[in-house]
């Protein structure tokens, strides 16, 4: 018996706090499992993180409310029951019609702006391990070749920068986009490799902070006590 196709998925375009909140919750649910699914609270401290994040962002709880209000009839963000904080998951994979290697990618490209497929493979090391650049370059043309009646593409590849040895690929789940403000607006940037190291490791011990703020949070409220700072 042959199993019905599922229909491919509707086509929308979402904001750059949807994108953020969306991307982030992808993150965590690989580099922090054990805080997974995310609260509101949490959600908030990942989207607003000073590294591994580009644009900067300073949203607040109530614009990330309304960005999951949107992006759940869409598929792609679920509310997970059986806790007493309302905790939020992705389904973004399944949401939007990828294998999990392009979810990935994906999800870097909304969280830190474009990139090489080099920086591509380096930043995804936390997230899934790609055997080569090659491989990460396969994904990337699926997702630019990707035909209209999945979606169309949902990445794009940037004019060479001056100085720049490697093309760099940004997401189209915004919209598209003018591509040579975008090209200008991402040189090769000095450091970068040199710096890998250490801006990963901040981003780790962000992540233990937002962990450890929600667990007094919630010891506190177990205790009826109001936490640390508050009155």
């Amino acid at each position: 018996m042959t199993l019905p196709t599922a229909p491919p998925p509707a086509p929308f375009t979402l904001s750059p706090i949807e994108a953020r909140v969306l991307a982030t919750l992808m993150e965590k649910a690989r580099t922090v499992p054990d805080s997974y699914p995310l609260s509101l609270n949490t959600l908030m401290l990942g989207c607003n993180q000073k590294t591994t994040r580009d644009p900067l962002m300073n949203v607040t709880e109530a614009e990330i409310a309304s960005a999951l209000d949107n992006l759940m009839p869409l598929g792609l963000v679920r509310e997970s029951s059986g806790s007493r904080v309302a905790r939020y998951e992705h389904n973004f994979q399944r949401g939007v019609g990828v294998p999990e290697q392009s979810a990935v990618l994906l999800g870097l490209l909304m969280l830190r702006g474009p990139q090489t497929a080099g920086e591509l493979r380096l930043n995804a090391e936390r997230w899934y391990r790609f055997a080569d650049i090659s491989s990460v370059e396969g994904f990337l043309e699926e997702l630019q070749d990707r035909p209209e009646a999945k979606g169309g593409p949902l990445v794009v590849k940037l004019h060479r920068t001056p100085g720049a040895r490697e093309q760099r690929w940004a997401h189209l789940l915004c919209g598209p986009m003018d591509l040579d403000a975008l090209s200008q607006g991402t040189a090769a940037r000095p450091g970068d490799s040199t710096t890998s190291a250490l801006t990963e490791r901040v981003a780790r011990l962000e992540n233990e902070l937002a962990q450890l703020q929600e667990t007094v949070q919630r010891l506190c409220s177990e205790l009826g006590v109001s936490p640390p700072g508050q009155t």
